[in-house]
């Protein structure tokens, strides 16, 4: 995400390393690389020339901060503008009271509209509000199965009339549905056309009017740069919206619609897609966003992820057999999984500041090399899985393992050698910043092969000494873990 635009402003920053201070002569380079990266990804020129003369005015205005170096300070004066950009805060979903809150999804054919509204669905069954899908998109084959589809994925009725049905009955009887049912929030999903044309406005129209939403959110392909604020703006002057779901944030987007959205249409951006799955869908946020585009990272949502998915009893466990260096392949894989669930090694990675460096050849040797030590790790024996000491010694209980797996003896005893080391280093470091829940996995960069430098031990997962995480606290409001049981704040690490 936003690869080629961190590294044009990256180009930026670089003119100004080496100067005593930010002046009108030393930030004119900088400010033309600035301009040359917000184009090149296809945000908006009358955004781009606004933002430009917004970030001089600053930088020239800037009072020299003792110990601060131009470029840093410039980097600032970017990050804040961008942020100022992009709408200052997040927008956070309306909640009808009483309810339900109803959720009128919008957008053309092929840009994920469908999915989103499942996505949608679950993320707010994540935070316990019940929902019901509605199905009216009639026009497209298979988008009712599709839905329903969804729906049973994750656990969520769907609500469907058929195709002969008029899309404007189905709502309404959708909402009349969730009013009888008790649910907080309705998700109509509506037809999409490959262009916009008078039959899609007016069926949205005329559903709109019925079912009176709260939430008017349009789905747009963030790939289509700048052409998604447009999009924005001619259906929130048609129909009316309340914001905007950018999908496929994860491909090779420009960064041009989360740059322009806010600006061009005057509606903020609500949810980001990053993914193909269900639950890849993020709420937008534009201070991380702006921290992702500098290559910051974004530290709050990674902890975010990792509430949601690490079971805190189970966290403590973990950290006690680390500590007292009994921690064994069992909790290697487990540890692997749980990395699995909260995304892929590449998202990842680029939430954590200083590995926005790590290029995509490197992160997907290190998704290899994870598949290789669980694909050993597989054929090991329980015993040996609970007691690595046992391979350590026996070149026969390796070479049997190595058959087993495909692989060679010498990468099964690479393996239980870095295993052995990790293990050793993980005790070390346990009184340190070390994060509950994810393992704590120093070391794991040798396991890599070092295909993975810069990790330092730092991922999620596979590597506990998270330098910065300490004091770091999730703004998610304490949310409640599966099976009713509390989950502890993140306020320690």
């Amino acid at each position: 995400m936003f690869e080629a635009l961190s590294n044009r402003l990256d180009a930026a920053w670089k003119t100004l390393r080496g100067q005593d201070k930010i002046s009108e002569s030393n930030i004119q380079d900088a400010l033309r690389e600035v301009r040359r990266a917000l184009l090149e990804a296809d945000a908006n020129l009358q955004v781009v020339k606004g933002f430009v003369e917004e970030v001089k005015a600053k930088a020239q205005g800037a009072d020299v901060v003792s110990g601060v170096r131009p470029d840093q300070q410039f980097i600032k004066i970017v990050h804040d503008e961008l942020v100022a950009l992009m709408g200052e805060t997040g927008v956070p979903l309306a909640h009808a009271d009483p309810g339900p809150t109803v959720v009128l999804m919008a957008g053309l054919q092929g840009t994920g509209k469908t999915t989103a509204a499942a996505k949608l669905a679950l993320h707010l069954r994540k935070q316990e509000r019940t929902a019901l899908l509605v199905a009216t998109d009639v026009y497209r084959p298979a988008a009712i199965d599709q839905l329903v589809t969804l729906g049973k994925q994750i656990s969520v009725p769907v609500f469907e009339l058929g195709s002969d049905a008029n899309p404007v009955d189905i709502a309404r009887q959708g909402v009349e549905q969730a009013k009888a049912d008790g649910v907080d929030t309705v998700i109509i999903d509506t037809a999409g056309r490959l262009q916009i044309d008078q039959a899609m406005m007016a069926e949205l129209a005329q559903i709109k009017q019925t079912v009176q939403p709260q939430e008017v959110l349009l789905v747009v392909d963030a790939m289509t740069g700048q052409e998604a604020a447009t999009l924005t703006r001619t259906f929130h002057d048609d129909i009316g919206v309340t914001g905007a779901i950018l999908t496929k944030m994860d491909g090779d987007t420009r960064g041009g619609a989360a740059l322009s959205v806010r600006s061009i249409s005057g509606q903020p951006i609500k949810f980001i897609g990053v993914g193909e799955k269900v639950e890849a869908l993020q709420p937008f946020y534009p201070d991380r966003m702006a921290s992702r585009i500098l290559g910051m990272g974004d530290v709050l949502t990674l902890v975010e992820k990792a509430q949601e998915e690490v079971d805190m009893e189970e966290a403590e466990k973990m950290q006690e057999k680390i500590l007292s260096a009994q921690f064994d392949f069992n909790d290697f894989l487990k540890q692997t999984r749980l990395l699995k669930t909260m995304g892929s090694l590449g998202g990842l990675a680029k939430m954590i500041p200083g590995m926005n460096k790590i290029s995509g050849d490197q992160l997907q040797q290190g998704e290899v090399q994870l598949k290789r030590a669980e694909s050993m790790i597989n054929s090991m024996t329980l015993e040996e899985r609970r007691n690595p000491e046992l391979l350590s010694s026996s070149p026969s209980r390796r070479r049997r393992i190595a058959q087993g797996a495909g692989y060679g003896l010498n990468d099964v005893s690479k393996l239980v050698s870095d295993f052995q080391k990790m293990r050793s280093l993980m005790q070390q470091m346990g009184q340190g910043n070390m994060m509950p829940g994810m393992g704590g996995m120093p070391g794991m960069g040798d396991m890599f092969g070092g295909g993975m430098p810069g990790t330092g031990g730092g991922m999620p997962g596979m590597g506990g000494g998270m330098p910065g995480w300490r004091g770091y606290q999730s703004n998610s409001g304490g949310k409640k873990k599966k099976k009713g049981k509390k989950k502890k704040g993140f306020g320690s690490l």
